[in-house]
């Protein structure tokens, strides 16, 4: 399995950021943590990739999983 680029946009006070964060580190998945309540330019990529403004984020590769969906993320990172 190649490993794919992972980020996870979130911010500080989000509940389910702090479950998918977890979740990635149980997986030894590396990944790149934004938090878009403190970077701007970072939270408009985030809508424009996701169309999305609400978080968690995660982006896989090029594909992007809006919330904290296991079998999405588990799917795009085994393909």
């Amino acid at each position: 399995m190649s490993e794919k680029r992972v980020v996870l946009f979130s911010t500080q006070t989000c509940s389910w950021c702090r479950k998918a964060e977890q979740y990635l580190k149980e997986k030894n998945i590396k990944f790149k943590k934004v938090d878009v309540s403190r970077d701007q330019n970072a939270a408009n990529d985030m809508v424009r990739i996701s169309g999305q403004s609400g978080v968690p984020v995660i982006l896989i590769g090029s594909r992007p999983v809006v919330g904290f969906d296991r079998t999405k993320i588990d799917r795009l990172l085994a393909s």
